[in-house]
């Protein structure tokens, strides 16, 4: 028989639907029902991509008898993290707090009036990993409830008041400027792993945020920054952590060399990856950088793509009820993929492929053999070796198709979209590809079209339904990929949309003592107002909200907002210095904030001649740039970098700008780029 979860839209709560426990979403109701009781309420937070979040879910609630222990003595409720940031952002740092860790599953008991007493994140049905068993447990906080109360009620208020005081922020004696960003790329290189490449040891994380720092430093002539961009993306592509079959990045490796993965696959992940690998492209000129690019954005249409555009949120870990199954290949599956022999012997050489595999009795792919002693031994020019490699693993693909899929979380969440409509934005437009940007309209329209309704932004959107206040996250993101859009399809009604939603972040989420919060002013209440400054999985929605400020006001609408976000900017750059991975993306805000900003400003009637600067512009990679194009003269709802120039010669003209005040404007492609390289 269903619980409450089978009125609910998430996947991950609808897998929870049909569990014997009586799980309720989070709303007044279960609160008010553990008020009436007298009951405590074990709260447990997941997502539809997590593989242990399933374990648990097997092991203890699909149990019956768990299941009764949990419906006599508690008021259970299940949320998506996904959905409900807010809430997973809360009791994930009470978790924290308590144990020193978190995770997911996360497992918090919480007073009737929410306030969280105990928790943690896993628990196995027996005693094992040196914890209790998940029944032993509901057992002793029922004991504790009943017995000892006053002491929990004590522990529940120094958790909150620590909660809250994490909320203060203090300005820095630093001042932001270039020598600050230098010291954070030398606290990089200080701990940066030569051998495999990224930060820090297994798990490891991509860290597309810090790469993409990196870059932007590079872009300045740093060597130091780009050689550890490069040599960070080239180990994450051999295969492992990048599907070299499908395309696409899972979650994080769990040993230091990238090849066993962790085989989820996110959205977030994705959009971030593939736009540093375009930008690290642009960059250096490394052509495997361009195809990755490609080839995570193919995935992306292939296999999380909407049929109205949105894009899905995650690929899961298991199929068939086992982690990673449909990635996995035999010996024998490689042999008989490829007829020919000379081919399966280079194939199975590059790779390393054995029988008895290198992952649980098969193989991961993963290229462990250089390029250069494949060209040696196949007599195959060595550049050749890349191409030759992808068209020997089309066939993989093909056989993989028949294999039963992962599931698909297929609800579309605004912030991830956000990020990946300004991979395709920024693909279409740096590698010529029309039809990316096509896909990044049908996203802008889709999500503007079923996501805002009423003056403000919902966060989730499945069959038919959008739900849940979206967050500064989301806002933020999709004011930056409205930008990068813009860019791109130069109509002015993206530009004016990431104009209106930029003002209802100033207007709606502003925090009097600095910084925004991570909810609306109209947001239910909860038992702290959210304000996350760390950059995790996803950029810190400040952060993004800092980036967002700063470019609009480079456009000349409002260029009020730069004071703000400069003032936030700088209560957070001790942070930066101190811990650069997870700061990272207010690094990024703070390399644009440095400067120096340009602005272009590109108009004309003859489509050629116009079409033949914007080209110009697009060659290099231009990070610390805003661009506008218009017809001329420009409609009224342009922005103000349009505004009153007048062109050259009649001629499509082309104008660089610092802080408005402009160069002498050019009509020839040859000037523009002369004028350009000298930014």
């Amino acid at each position: 028989m269903a619980n409450y979860l089978a009125n609910e839209n998430s996947p991950y709560l609808l897998q929870h639907a049909n569990n014997p426990v009586n799980w309720y979403s989070w709303s007044n109701v279960p609160f008010d029902k553990a008020k009436t009781e007298d009951k405590p309420i074990f709260l447990s937070i997941g997502y539809a991509s997590c593989h242990w979040c399933h374990v648990m879910a097997h092991e203890s609630f699909e149990d019956k008898e768990t299941a009764e222990i949990l419906n006599n003595h508690f008021i259970s409720i299940k949320v998506d993290r996904e959905e409900r940031p807010d809430i997973d952002s809360i009791y994930m740092k009470a978790v924290v707090m308590m144990t020193g860790q978190g995770g997911w599953p996360l497992s918090v008991f919480l007073t009737p009036n929410g306030e969280p007493f105990f928790g943690g994140t896993y628990y196995p049905p027996v005693r094992k990993y040196n914890l209790p068993s998940f029944k032993e447990l509901l057992t002793l906080i029922t004991q504790l409830w009943e017995n000892e109360r006053g002491q929990l009620l004590t522990s529940s208020k120094k958790i909150i008041h620590s909660l809250s005081q994490n909320l203060s922020i203090s300005s820095s004696s630093e001042i932001l400027n270039t020598e600050l960003l230098e010291r954070a790329v030398k606290t990089l290189a200080d701990n940066y792993d030569w051998e495999f490449g990224g930060w820090g040891q297994a798990p490891k994380f991509p860290q597309p945020m810090v790469i993409e720092f990196l870059l932007r430093r590079g872009n300045k002539s740093k060597q130091t920054a780009i050689d550890m961009a490069k040599h960070a993306l080239k180990a994450m592509v051999k295969g492992g952590m990048y599907d070299v079959v499908g395309g696409g990045f899972s979650r994080y490796s769990v040993d230091n060399q990238w090849r066993v993965p962790h085989f989820e696959k996110m959205l977030y992940d994705n959009a971030q990856l593939s736009l540093v690998y375009l930008h690290a492209y642009l960059l250096t000129n490394i052509s495997k950088f361009k195809h990755i690019c490609q080839e995570t954005l193919d995935f992306i249409l292939r296999e999380m793509t909407h049929p109205l555009g949105g894009f899905y949120s995650s690929l899961d870990a298991d199929s068939e009820g086992e982690e990673g199954k449909f990635y996995l290949w035999t010996f024998t599956e490689i042999q008989e993929s490829i007829s020919d022999g000379r081919d399966a012997s280079l194939f199975i050489d590059a790779y390393q492929i054995t029988k008895s595999g290198n992952f649980e009795g098969k193989n991961i792919l993963q290229q462990v053999v250089s390029d250069k002693v494949l060209s040696e031994k196949y007599g195959i020019p060595v550049e050749d070796i890349p191409e030759k490699l992808s068209s020997l693993q089309k066939p993989f693909l093909e056989a993989r198709s028949h294999r039963v899929r992962p599931e698909t979380d297929d609800k579309i969440l605004v912030s991830w979209n956000s990020l990946m409509m300004m991979a395709f934005a920024e693909a279409g437009r740096y590698l010529k590809n029309v039809a990316y940007i096509q896909v990044a309209k049908k996203n802008a329209s889709f999500i503007l079209q079923n996501m805002y309704t009423e003056n403000h932004l919902l966060r989730s959107w499945r069959d038919g339904k959008a739900r849940h206040n979206a967050y500064l996250e989301d806002y933020a993101s999709l004011v930056l990929a409205l930008l990068s859009l813009y860019q791109s399809d130069p109509d002015p009604h993206w530009y004016q949309f990431a104009l209106q939603l930029a003002d209802d972040i100033v207007d709606h989420f502003s925090d009097p003592n600095g910084g925004f919060f991570d909810t609306r002013d109209n947001h239910e209440r909860l038992l702290i107002r959210p304000k996350e400054l760390q950059d995790n999985a996803l950029p810190s929605g400040n952060a993004l909200a800092v980036l967002a400020l700063l470019q609009l006001s480079a456009y000349g609408d409002r260029p009020e907002f730069r004071l703000r976000a400069e003032k936030t900017l700088a209560t957070n750059i001790d942070q930066m210095l101190k811990y650069p991975t997870s700061f990272a993306q207010w690094l990024i805000a703070a390399d644009f904030a440095v400067g120096p900003i340009s602005e272009i400003a590109i108009l004309g009637n003859q489509v050629e001649e116009s079409e033949k600067l914007k080209n110009t512009l697009w060659k290099v990679y231009r990070p610390n740039i805003v661009s506008a194009f218009s017809s001329y003269p420009p409609p009224p709802s342009s922005p103000k970098l349009l505004i009153n120039r007048p062109l050259l010669n009649n001629q499509p003209t082309a104008f660089i700008c610092h802080n408005f005040s402009c160069k002498q404007p050019v009509n020839s492609a040859t000037d523009f780029e002369a004028e350009l390289s000298l930014l």
